[in-house]
């Protein structure tokens, strides 16, 4: 993909990050980012990611100096990182968007394999992302099928927001699960975002 000459960075972004990337944008300043989204609800079909970015990679970023494609590599087994590395362009690094607010190392020192994790945009989009595509707003008897070996409900939150952190607390209620909040700002995302 031949650069452009104009001195822009389009970042190529997961939908469930948009307000938290404008957000960063916006605080430090960040003019010269471009940002495109991808429908969030790819995350329930991570093996459609990848030529999702490439699509939009191929189609807009031809007009920048670099791109930088800000999703890790959420469920696609390395296929992102693959397409990003034929591509020639930049993503953030980790598994997900979990480890990356919380930051990469301090996420995989945890080892929590009982937490279940909420972002801010996940608790606000809970029903939409969770309890309706799971069938549990249907199928309340598949809740334990699906968060039976879960024990905690860690709500990283991203920024302060009553409303939001009620949201999550419903969500770990309705999940039977111990609702604990951690605050992670935007982590590795903002240093990302500042080093473009």
């Amino acid at each position: 993909m031949p650069p452009g000459g104009n001195g822009r960075v389009l970042v190529v972004a997961c939908g469930a990050l948009a307000r938290e990337i404008l957000a960063v944008t916006r605080q430090r300043g960040l003019g010269h980012l471009d940002v495109t989204c991808l429908p969030a609800i790819l995350h329930n079909r991570p093996e459609k990611i990848p030529a999702a970015v490439e699509a939009a990679v191929t189609e807009r970023g031809g007009d920048y100096t670099s791109v930088f494609v800000a999703y890790a590599d959420c469920g696609t087994g390395g296929a992102l990182a693959a397409t990003c590395a034929r591509l020639g362009v930049s993503m953030i690094e980790g598994p997900h968007c979990y480890s990356f607010f919380e930051g990469n190392a301090a996420f995989a020192a945890h080892g929590e394999g009982t937490a279940f994790y909420l972002t801010d945009f996940l608790a606000r989009q809970f029903d939409a992302f969770v309890w309706r595509p799971l069938g549990l707003d249907r199928h309340p008897e598949l809740l334990p099928m699906y968060f039976g070996n879960y024990e905690t409900l860690v709500h990283q939150v991203q920024a302060e927001d009553p409303d939001t952190e009620a949201r999550a607390r419903r969500a770990a209620e309705l999940l039977g699960l111990r609702y604990e909040k951690r605050f992670t700002g935007y982590g590795e995302l903002e240093t990302a975002l500042a080093a473009l």
